[in-house]
């Protein structure tokens, strides 16, 4: 059976303590399935700043490259708010992204039904909840130029930063959330500020132009960023596919994560395009919620959306669907069960740390 490779890069925070328990289910899923998972490690964030120097190495940054997947855990927290701008540690994913070209970011906003009293939306609201966000990842204004600050004199400075689009870039992204819809309900939103902003404009034009000459049965709408904010938070069960730019889909991805209660239980992809002779695409998986300082190193956190980040990556970097299946639905029936760690907890619940929640959801993968 041919290697399957993974590059670990657990980062900072809670980051660590997340992965460890994909890691178990790894090591499990190569002695007992023979999966022929080979696993490397780096370091990336705070912890490659401590290191190098460099909020991701370039030895590390080849090891990414090269690898099947990349698995990422979390990056920051307050020891490194005063680093220079360029080696923060999110400079650390955002090359990732960049140098990987992982324009596609998948971020689904599921309520699990034993959940759905955990949101801080009415029962109704929530119930079911299955839509998915579709985020445009490296372009936009966390990476236009220019993007600087500028001394005015007088103590005055100017701060800038660009919003740019260019057309192949919108049809791209929107190309991927056409065809992802053709496997749920078929239904995109559109979303941006075509009302103030000229690259909302743009954004608007492709996406229809690019649904009626490609994707004409699939149901296309738009709406203003905000209003879909607002209507994410009112309503959410109208949408399917949102698809958006890095700016917004940052924004509105956090919203959805929140709508099912906890950012701890949200996983994400983030793809590129497929290899034109492998048809492989580079890939990196990673949860929604952020490194948490406040709790690292407690054993309290929650692994449930690095968990299901690798079963993203068994479905869509490995081709491992029934494996993907059979994970999600252990996340399932784990919760079904009452486990929960404190960040989820409600009355009549089992409190558990981050091991157990993580040897329950393996044990009942592994039936």
């Amino acid at each position: 059976m041919a290697t399957r490779s993974l590059f670990l890069l657990p980062g900072d925070g809670i980051g660590p303590e997340a992965m460890a328990e994909v890691r178990k289910i790894i090591a499990h899923m190569n002695e007992k399935e023979a999966a022929g998972f080979s696993t490397d490690e780096g370091l990336v964030g705070g912890s490659a700043y401590d290191a190098h120097g460099q909020a991701i190495s370039d030895a590390d940054m080849d090891k990414a490259m090269a690898a099947d997947a990349v698995l990422f855990g979390a990056v920051g927290g307050p020891k490194w708010d005063a680093v220079p701008y360029e080696v923060r540690p999110e400079a650390g994913l955002l090359r990732l992204r960049k140098d990987m070209e992982l324009f596609a970011n998948l971020r689904p906003a599921i309520c699990y039904p034993a959940l759905a009293n955990s949101s801080s939306l009415k029962k109704d609201v929530i119930e079911g909840l299955d839509i998915l966000i579709v985020r445009e990842l490296t372009g936009g204004v966390y990476f236009g130029e220019p993007k600087e600050i500028i001394d005015l004199g007088n103590g005055q400075k100017r701060g800038i930063d660009t919003q740019v689009y260019d057309t192949y870039e919108i049809e791209r992204i929107s190309a991927v959330a056409f065809e992802l819809a053709r496997t749920r309900r078929n239904e995109v939103c559109s979303m941006e500020k075509r009302n103030v902003m000229k690259s909302g404009v743009l954004w608007n034009e492709v996406v229809t132009a690019t649904h009626k000459a490609r994707f004409s049965d699939v149901k296309l709408s738009h709406m203003l960023a905000d209003a879909g904010g607002m209507q994410l938070v009112r309503w959410p069960k109208q949408f399917d596919v949102i698809v958006t730019d890095n700016l917004f889909g940052d924004m509105l991805s956090d919203i959805a994560a929140m709508l099912t209660g906890s950012l701890g239980m949200l996983p994400s992809a983030s793809l590129g395009a497929p290899d034109a002779k492998t048809g492989k695409r580079k890939a990196l998986y990673e949860p929604v919620h952020g490194s948490a300082p406040d709790i690292a190193g407690q054993g309290i956190a929650n692994p449930i959306a690095m968990i299901a980040s690798f079963a993203m990556c068994l479905r869509y970097s490995f081709n491992m669907v029934a494996e993907a299946d059979r994970l999600e639905a252990a996340i399932a029936t784990v919760l079904d069960k009452g486990l929960r760690t404190g960040d989820i907890m409600s009355d009549g619940c089992q409190k558990v740390s981050t091991a157990e929640m993580g040897d329950a959801i393996l044990t009942a993968y592994a039936g």
